[in-house]
């Protein structure tokens, strides 16, 4: 594609006009005086340059061109000094800011907030043009035109207090077509086809490219937003001003349905930065990337130029199967072909197709991350692996969602070419790959019956009777309605509530009736984390909000309640010591990205709770198991390891200190250190899978206030003890602190130890001011998470 550079037809740009005569402008003339002055400053330099006596026939005639045609002799400017230049022969007078914008209010336009091209001033710089839209509700200022202005130099104007400025270049501005903004398709639209539109959605903003880095000139956003059925789509165009032609010119009309905007970034090899727009939706990646690429039959111009992949850009057989791979949404796959090519080739590969390949690398960093992520559903999961080109992934996600089994089938059975098109041509490039065999099976057997399915399967000449036998174990298994889900296990924060508005829960059972007897009462559940059946999920859920709409079947299924829907209720008394009831999940409710339970049971929970103890918690039985370490004081851990103890009491002392727990800035000895904290509890307890124990450490409250005086009386020591909650650090085997509850920001207390199902790291039960969470050790984090 060439753009070339649009002839503007402004009373700016007719620069070749002889001089002779004046033209009216607003009822303004040019002074004749002022252009003999320059023309004899000119001719003045000009004798210095000719002073041989064998060109002054040259003068002569470079003379009566000076005056008849000033722009033919303009070249003579980069050897003449600034206030010698010839003038371009200009013949409309330049105007002040202010002068500007009433001409333009006498039209009923409004000039925008100006775009400087030069940061350290305004002697140039772009204004958008706007015009009020009739009968408008919202967005009513549509934008109509981009002018570019330039601070006169002339000598009659450059020292006058007022800036007097020329118009340099102007370009029209129409919306974009209402057709290609809400078409779900990303086509491109050449500026040609959008003139002749007939419906069309205004732009309305402009925004300046700040990033210094990109090719010459200055590059402009034109913004728009519309709305299509609730979904908000943001368009516009790319525009790019050339100080070096002086023009303005579209570049490239775009639209986006992520509330993503254009941005330029490093790509491919080049200096240049690479114009991105994403266009993805969904878990589907897609990135229009535009080289900047030099005009032909313009110098100095530039248009962009799509990095595509309707060509590969290599006549190889293993490039040309790589790109036909990524044409069809297998970026990874692609990717890794592309690599063990590079390693094999001897030379690198052009520069057209290494573009292709690092479009694709960057598309495959994408599908990477989603694949990796936890997904609360198993069809988004068995989604992401394909897209990924995870065939055997997505297979287990399939063999080890037994309860899921409705939803998968439902997504194979709605699919309108996402998976299909990438199974299709993984199996024409492998058709040996019996994981590819099976999703195919599988598919076959949702949209088109069993019968054409074991009729595709027999005229397989790659099937062999293992993998014929492997099939046809999924095919039954995606069958199976009646296979038990798995045991619940969910983990959450409980609060008796006085009544609900059943229009705000989805029952999980149809013969649910959410009304309850005068004996009981209702509990509502924020869950913190639960067993998916194949991940444990923690708060807050990742996409969860597209959960909304799922049926009873799919939570019942997912949350592990079909065949038990039972949670325990725990609370702790004034003791400290833990009581727990039983309740009934009744409902579900998705909020954000949070997962709320109705439960009903007996109404004996409010007046068990005591403030000064932990929320009550809700709890499955088969959630986790209590951990408890036995704990040892400091004086008898001193005794097995003395270095770890001198090494940790330093440290504990200065995180009290710090917390504001410790009055003083003093460190004590070791061994009065020793004599105020020998007493303290505690555990060792592996939390970080490195096969070192960390130090869980215990403070109570009373502990604390020792720390700061010698003796407490009794009465303040039993009241400390009542209202205030001990508190944990856990210090790592070189003494760095990884947790720890002394926080003046983020209250939170460490509650228990705990190990959860399926689950091989230790988790921390915490409890914060919004609920409790589970947090487990990161080791690419290296924090608790």
């Amino acid at each position: 594609m060439t753009n070339k550079p649009r002839k503007l037809k402004t009373k700016a740009t007719r620069i070749n006009q002889p001089p002779q005569g004046m033209k009216e402008k607003s009822g303004k003339k040019t002074p004749r005086h002022s252009q003999w002055r320059s023309w004899l400053l000119s001719s003045l330099a000009l004798s210095l340059l000719l002073s041989s006596s064998g060109i002054i026939l040259g003068f002569g005639w470079i003379s009566i061109l000076f005056i008849f045609n000033p722009a033919q002799v303009n070249w003579l400017n980069k050897y003449l000094p600034k206030w010698a230049e010839i003038s371009a022969g200009k013949q409309e007078l330049p105007e002040t800011l202010p002068a500007i914008q009433l001409s333009l209010s006498q039209e009923k336009r409004i000039s925008g907030e100006i775009l400087p091209l030069d940061e350290k001033s305004e002697d140039t710089f772009l204004m958008p043009i706007f015009q009020e839209r009739t009968n408008c509700q919202s967005h009513c200022r549509e934008l109509v035109e981009l002018r570019i202005y330039k601070r006169s130099q002339d000598l009659e104007y450059k020292f006058q207090l007022e800036k007097y400025y020329y118009l340099i270049s102007q370009l029209p501005v129409i919306g974009l077509s209402k057709s290609f903004v809400e078409s779900p398709k990303v086509e491109f639209i050449s500026a040609s086809e959008n003139q002749e539109a007939k419906m069309r959605l205004p732009l309305t903003e402009v925004k300046a490219v700040t990033d210094t880095n990109l090719s010459a000139g200055f590059w402009f956003y034109l913004e728009g937003e519309s709305k299509n059925n609730n979904e908000a789509i943001a368009y516009g165009q790319i525009v790019h001003y050339n100080p070096t032609l002086k023009t303005l010119q579209q570049m490239l009309l775009w639209k986006t349905r992520n509330g993503q905007l254009p941005k330029w970034q490093q790509i491919t090899g080049n200096e240049t930065k690479e114009l991105v727009i994403d266009q993805t939706v969904g878990l589907e990646p897609n990135l229009q990337v535009y080289q900047v690429q030099p005009g032909q039959l313009v110098t100095n111009s530039i248009y962009l130029e799509a990095i595509n992949f309707r060509k590969p850009a290599v006549a190889e057989f293993g490039f040309q199967q790589s790109v036909l791979l990524a044409r069809n949404g297998l970026w990874t796959p692609a990717f890794a072909w592309l690599q063990s090519l590079e390693k094999q080739r001897k030379q690198p590969f052009p520069w057209a197709a290494q573009a292709q390949i690092d479009v694709i690398r960057l598309h495959s960093e994408l599908t990477k991350i989603q694949a990796d992520k936890n997904w609360a559903s198993p069809s988004q999961k068995i989604i992401a692996d394909i897209i990924d080109g995870r065939w055997e992934k997505a297979l287990q996600v399939l063999e080890k969602s037994p309860y899921a089994h409705e939803e998968i089938s439902n997504l194979l059975q709605t699919d309108k070419g996402r998976i299909w098109n990438r199974v299709s041509v993984a199996l024409r490039l492998n058709p040996n790959r019996r994981a590819v065999l099976a999703w195919v099976a599988l598919i076959f057997k949702v949209q088109r019956g069993e019968e054409r399915t074991n009729t595709w399967l027999k005229a397989q000449p790659n099937i062999n009777s293992e993998t014929l036998n492997y099939i046809q174990g999924l095919l039954t298994q995606l069958d199976d309605d009646t296979t038990n889900s798995h045991a619940s296990q969910i983990v959450g924060t409980v609060q008796q509530i006085n009544q609900i508005n059943q229009r705000d829960w989805l029952p999980i059972s149809l013969q649910t009736d959410l009304n309850i007897a005068n004996n009981q009462a209702w509990y509502q559940v924020e869950v913190s984390a639960f067993q998916n059946g194949t991940n444990w999920l923690y708060y807050p859920f990742t996409n969860f909000d597209k959960l909304k709409n799922q049926p009873r079947q799919f939570w019942r299924k997912v949350l592990g309640i079909s065949s038990d829907p039972n949670m325990q209720i725990i609370v702790w008394n004034a003791e400290g010591k833990q009581e727990a009831t039983t309740a009934i999940i009744q409902a579900v409710q998705v909020q954000d990205q949070g997962l709320r339970l109705l439960m009903s049971g007996d109404a004996v929970l409010e007046s068990k709770v005591k403030s000064f103890q932990p929320q009550p918690l809700a709890l499955s039985a088969a959630a986790l198991q209590w951990v408890e370490p036995s704990p040892v004081s400091v004086n008898n851990l001193y005794q097995q390891k003395q270095q770890l103890v001198e090494l940790i009491l330093p440290i504990i002392w200065r995180t009290l200190q710090e917390s504001g727990e410790i009055i003083g800035d003093a460190v004590p000895n070791l061994q009065e250190m020793q004599k105020k904290m020998g007493d303290w509890p505690v555990q060792l307890v592996d939390l970080t899978n490195n096969n070192q124990p960390e130090i869980v450490l215990t403070i109570s409250g009373m502990a604390i206030a020792s720390l700061n005086q010698n003796q407490l009386e009794d009465d303040n020591s039993e009241q400390l003890q009542d209202q205030v909650r001990p508190r944990t650090l856990i210090l790592s085997a070189d003494g760095k602190v990884i947790y720890s509850d002394f926080t003046r920001q983020n209250q939170k207390n460490l509650i228990a130890i705990a190990q959860l199902t399926n689950e091989q790291s230790l988790a921390l039960l915490v409890e914060k001011k919004q609920g409790y969470s589970l947090e487990i050790w990161s080791k690419s984090h290296q924090r608790f998470k």
